[in-house]
């Protein structure tokens, strides 16, 4: 297992995004079953701490909360947001 925090932190977000696809997968089988769902805030909350790839990548493979409102802008909404933040960051990281 890598040591450095680059790498710590790359393999973390790959965990994140994969459990993220994961339960937007399980998310749409409970749906389909008409079970119990997995909350949207928690979706939300795991694209917001980092799994927006592992999100859109549920919803283009599940055909999942692809119409559903106001999901679909939360969603865009905090790829928006770490879009800039990481914008902000390489800016500041190369203007030093």
């Amino acid at each position: 297992m890598p040591s450095d925090p680059a790498s710590l932190v790359a393999l973390a977000l790959l965990a994140l995004n994969l459990i993220t696809l994961a339960l937007f997968g399980l998310d749409k089988a409970l749906a389909r079953a008409s079970r119990r769902r997995i909350p949207e805030a928690r979706l939300l909350g795991l694209a917001l701490l980092g799994g927006t790839p592992g999100a859109y990548a549920g919803r283009a493979l599940f055909r999942h909360k692809t119409r559903k409102q106001p999901f679909s802008r939360q969603l865009g909404g905090i790829a928006a947001m770490q879009v800039l933040v990481a914008g902000a960051a390489l800016g500041w990281w190369l203007g030093g």
